[in-house]
């Protein structure tokens, strides 16, 4: 009786799924556990492993199409014994029916060498590799440990689209002794290839193309709660600017020390996130939100980083992060960071929030307007750092100066406030002892 595959419950705001990406084809053997599709939620990508250990018969859903929750979207065929031989799968036709006997001669002795270990397949790189239908085996792992990850498919489909030079024509022969060289041939000009209007060089004239791909749960839910927050909130953008010059002098001095004894690097993302946290300490309309007719306040700081990964940006949430400390705000972001890229992050860690900080600056941004995250009031967007010209003492000297803007919702949050917030979060990264102290 074949196994249903059905859509597990994923959480409690989540009805459907997308389908990324089958990581096994109908009739591919399969073991228990073994993660056979990658599911695409609004928040997050998760592998759905195989309830049985047999054959993959059939798949109901191709990969770009929904399915709700407890929908059946494939079937496995139970058959523990068909994967016995080891995680590869059954042997090949061909294989399978070549005689025992023969598995081992004089002439070719059996091996006795352990089968190769797969190397680890980041699941990012795992639904590149099912989208073009290349096999892990062919592409080479650069990651830590052997991981193979999206850079190295990419990096191996770039390559293949690259025309490799017709060496394939054999080397002259030379005659043997005494034996005269054959006479001339007249060259045989072969008629010209014909080449397909879809080939690289042909899109590179200017053909015009267009390509129609299914929008991803995530980029589907940011757009909706984009124009929720459009729609339903009354946003306004106060700006400021910050002289970074004592957090580049800090960061410099103590940079070795502080990677040497937490073992991650001291970035800028801590300080700003502690100097909010006092901010919202003194303006605290900033880290509620509107319920109906009420304003909650809360008295705790779950601020949200925006990361960029794989599937676009995504926000994790440091909980509790007004008892954290310098290096547990680094080590948690650059965490994110990197699971964001493997698309690794869990559903609770996206979920909730506060307040929340996103840095342009990175992709090279001099000024934007944030856009709130509802339900949250305020959102406070970084930029890149520059070398500009500023009066200090009477003086116009070179200071590498950050435009950092506040975005907030005007039904709770006054301009007075938002002002001051922000004046706040600039007086704290210009002098950090403040945020030591405070004050």
């Amino acid at each position: 009786m074949p196994v249903e595959l059905r859509v597990p419950a994923i959480g409690e705001s989540i009805t459907e799924v997308q389908i990324a990406a089958w990581l096994r084809s109908p009739g591919e053997t399969v073991r228990q556990d073994e993660p056979i599709v990658l599911l695409e939620t609004e928040k997050a990508s998760l592998e759905l492993p195989a309830p049985v250990s047999g054959i993959l018969r059939e798949t109901l859903k191709k990969p770009g199409e929904t399915a709700t929750i407890g929908e059946v979207i494939a079937y496995l065929e139970e058959s523990p014994a068909a994967v016995a031989g080891g995680p590869g799968g059954t042997p090949g036709p061909a294989e399978a029916r070549r005689p025992a006997e023969t598995a081992g001669t004089a002439e070719t002795p059996p091996s006795t060498a352990a089968p190769e270990t797969p190397a680890p397949v980041m699941p990012a790189a795992r639904q590149l590799l099912a989208e073009h239908g290349v096999p892990a085996s062919a592409v080479r792992a650069t990651g830590p440990g052997g991981r193979l990850l999206k850079e190295d498919v990419l990096r191996h489909l770039e390559m293949a689209e690259v025309p490799a030079p017709d060496d394939t024509s054999p080397p002259p022969s030379r005659p043997a002794a005494g034996v005269a060289p054959p006479a001339p041939v007249a060259a045989v000009t072969p008629p010209p290839p014909v080449v397909p209007p879809t080939t690289a060089a042909a899109r590179r004239a200017g053909a015009r193309e267009e390509e129609a791909v299914p929008m991803s749960m995530l980029r589907r839910r940011v757009a909706e709660r984009l124009v929720q927050a459009q729609r339903d909130a009354a946003l306004l953008t106060t700006f400021n600017e910050v002289d970074m010059s004592a957090v580049t002098a800090l960061r410099q001095a103590h940079q070795e020390a502080f990677r040497e004894r937490h073992g991650v690097k001291l970035g800028l993302m801590s300080f700003f996130v502690r100097a909010a946290i006092e901010a919202l300490k003194r303006i605290p309309t900033l880290n509620a939100e509107i319920r109906g007719t009420q304003i909650v306040y809360r008295n705790y700081h779950d601020i949200g980083v925006a990361v960029g990964g794989n599937r676009g940006l995504v926000v994790p949430v440091l909980r509790n992060a007004e008892t954290m400390s310098f290096a547990a705000i680094e080590a948690a972001i650059a965490d994110f960071a990197r699971r964001a890229e493997a698309g690794t992050l869990t559903l609770d860690e996206l979920q909730g929030g506060t307040f929340t900080i996103s840095n342009g600056g990175v992709y090279g941004s001099l000024l934007s307007t944030p856009i709130v995250n509802p339900p949250q009031s305020g959102i406070l967007g970084l930029h890149a750092i520059q070398d500009r010209p500023v009066a200090r003492d009477g003086q116009v000297v070179i200071r590498p100066m950050m435009y950092v803007a506040l975005t907030y919702d005007h039904r709770i949050v006054d301009g007075r406030e938002a002002v001051t917030f922000l004046r706040h979060v600039k007086a704290s990264v210009e002098e950090p002892s403040r945020i030591l102290l405070e004050i």
